[in-house]
């Protein structure tokens, strides 16, 4: 059998268990086999893994993993076959009434309300700045880069962010507000290179405080704040990598928020990751571990919701790059773990290269998309040419 470099041996000295022949059966679909002799196959260490599933669905196959029940020498080419399959949709039986479940829990709550809005700033970009540190470009831009000329990752985030500021039409003297600025790269990065005033917001703290550090001297305030308390007006508005912890429920409520504070003759780019068709809920696994109360957004529930509201300008699909992106950063996150080690336990290593190369694998089925909207108040009169 290939084994990959970073996967631990068998635990104990179990023989690989049989499959039940429904879950064979499922996977087959896909091309995937359990103990099979290719990279994409599933290594089971221990039958466990089978009742999990069946139980708990992704939840448990994900948990799983976690605990070193199974292994794969290639994560992203197993999700890759599983999602393009849509094996995930066919999971039945007790797995169907947890997915009731979570739809209730999506549906009667709105799970990324202004009490809940900096949870997910705690849970997720509060780790620790030395896992992001290790695993992201220069930049430290944790959204798609923009492969289409470049042939590493430094260069792709470059011209991921010089994109941003051209289709924004960015000219020196201008006030933008960055909704979700992360670390800072690309309030940077625009001060920088286009002479602009750039006001950041984040629900992270140690985002907060790295931004700040990153942005010292430039025209850029960095401040923790829900989006729906902003105040002010701005000449352009941006947002990279945040929607998707915004909630269908609020998406009114945002478009609204930005149109308040957009100057008339403004633009705003939204940058967000889409799915190919409406769901209900979120994956239960990434729900949990990776972005609490997070939800993606379809091409149906942004029409709607932009209905009436604002212009679409452009709207720009490179949801392939991201294939590419998170392959880049899941190799330096385990080139980096030796270091990052003393801190952080062999569960979140799992836990962290599963994150990163199923959501490889989700990309690469084309279920997941990544969007770039340019998008202008009613009645705005300049002409706009979309760029790439």
């Amino acid at each position: 059998m290939l084994r990959h470099p970073y996967l631990p041996q068998k635990i104990g000295n179990m023989s690989s268990p049989e499959p039940p022949r429904v879950l064979a059966e499922l996977v087959a679909q896909a091309n995937v086999r359990f103990n099979g002799s290719r990279p994409w196959d599933i290594q089971v260490h221990d039958p466990e893994v089978y009742s999990r599933i069946l139980r708990q669905g992704s939840l448990g196959f994900g948990e799983a993993y976690m605990d070193g029940l199974w292994d794969c020498a290639a994560l992203d080419e197993l999700f890759y076959r599983l999602l393009a399959a849509r094996i995930d949709d066919r999971l039945g039986g007790l797995v169907r009434l947890r997915l009731f479940g979570e739809i209730l829990r999506h549906s009667l709550f709105n799970l990324q309300s202004r009490q809940r809005a900096f949870q997910v700033g705690e849970h997720h970009y509060d780790i620790g700045n030395d896992v992001f540190e290790a695993m992201l470009d220069a930049s430290m831009s944790y959204s798609c880069a923009y492969w289409a000329e470049a042939d590493d990752l430094e260069s792709a985030q470059r011209a991921k962010l010089d994109l941003i500021c051209r289709k924004l039409e960015l000219r020196p003297g201008e006030r933008l507000l960055d909704i979700g600025c992360g670390w800072g790269g690309l309030a940077r990065h625009a001060a920088e290179r286009h002479g602009v005033e750039v006001v950041g917001i984040t629900v992270s703290r140690e985002q907060q405080r790295l931004a700040r550090k990153r942005c010292a001297g430039l025209p850029v305030r960095i401040e923790l704040m829900d989006y729906r308390d902003v105040q002010g007006r701005f000449d352009k508005i941006v947002s990279v990598g945040m929607f998707e912890h915004v909630g269908p429920r609020n998406y009114g409520v945002y478009f609204d928020t930005v149109l308040r504070l957009l100057e008339p003759r403004g633009l705003f780019l939204l940058h967000t990751i889409g799915v190919d068709r409406t769901g209900l809920h979120a994956d239960p696994w990434i729900d949990r571990y990776i972005f609490p109360n997070g939800r993606l957004p379809s091409a149906q529930q942004l029409a709607r919701s932009l209905d009436g509201r604002m212009v679409i300008e452009d709207w720009h699909n490179f949801g392939q790059d991201y294939d590419r992106t998170l392959m880049s950063w899941s190799a330096r996150f385990e080139q980096a773990w030796p270091q990052l080690a003393s801190r952080y336990d062999h569960r979140f290593q799992r836990m962290w290269r599963y994150y990163l190369q199923s959501c490889a694998g989700f990309f690469r089925a084309r279920r997941g998309q990544l969007w770039q909207l340019v998008l202008s108040p009613p009645g705005r009169r300049a002409l706009y040419r979309s760029l790439r």
